[in-house]
């Protein structure tokens, strides 16, 4: 069978593997989840003890979770090179940095606002510590993030790779949490601008959004979540 990824709206950070599915080219299918309604439950903690996307059910049916796990899945089946580099040259050792970097301190920033965006009943001092404490940490993951754009179209090079797939789908979050000023970092501004700009990224935004693009003929359908829990989760 071909794999799965299951992945998350409204604004999901798997937003970015969906496109680096399409711009791999190998068949695939997709299972669309509305993170806001569908994972908290018994049915979906049992194919994923942290009820959170992406999920990736594999060709022999594995379940594989977590952003960086699923982007080094990709990576080992890219034998054209369009999303990553020759393992062990300076390019791979780059991209594998700038994941890191990507879905650990610069995603970990925003809990705090996702912790208060998810509790809106609570006091609202509460949520005021957490959203000042959010808007701190996500300022200063996003000017160490600008320190380390360089020159080039994309984050490694001229052309998109993983690990530009991988930021692409968090850094709108800076919007959706009126966390920060955008233009105070240009060079991400920019950055970001490009990516989306990307084919492959432009039929992610649409398919998030409930659209039904053409895409390039890898996407070979989406799998209901009801049958996707019924066959994989144990």
């Amino acid at each position: 069978m071909e794999p799965i990824l299951i992945y998350g709206f409204p604004s999901g950070s798997s937003m970015g593997l969906v496109a680096a599915f399409e711009r791999l080219g190998q068949p695939y299918r997709l299972t669309r989840v509305d993170m806001l309604s569908e994972m908290k439950n018994d049915a979906f903690a049992r194919l994923s003890g942290r009820q959170e996307t992406p999920v990736l059910i594999t060709e022999d049916g594995r379940v594989l979770t977590e952003t960086m796990a699923i982007a080094l899945w990709l990576e080992a089946r890219d034998n054209e090179r369009r999303i990553s580099f020759a393992p062990g040259s300076p390019q791979a050792d780059r991209m594998h940095q700038l994941i890191g970097f990507v879905n650990t301190g610069f995603t970990n920033a925003f809990s705090p606002l996702w912790v208060a965006f998810e509790m809106e009943d609570a006091a609202p001092a509460t949520l005021e510590v957490l959203r000042a404490y959010g808007r701190k940490a996500v300022t200063d993951r996003h000017e160490k993030l600008e320190a380390m754009i360089g020159d080039s179209a994309f984050l490694i090079g001229d052309r998109l790779t993983l690990a530009d797939t991988t930021l692409i789908g968090v850094a709108r979050w800076a919007e959706f949490h009126q966390a920060v000023d955008g233009d105070a970092y240009p060079k991400l501004a920019a950055l970001r601008r490009r990516i989306e700009a990307e084919p492959e990224v432009q039929f992610a935004l649409a398919l998030e959004d409930g659209e039904t693009p053409a895409g390039n003929g890898a996407l070979r359908g989406h799998v209901p979540l009801k049958e996707v829990l019924e066959r994989f989760a144990e």
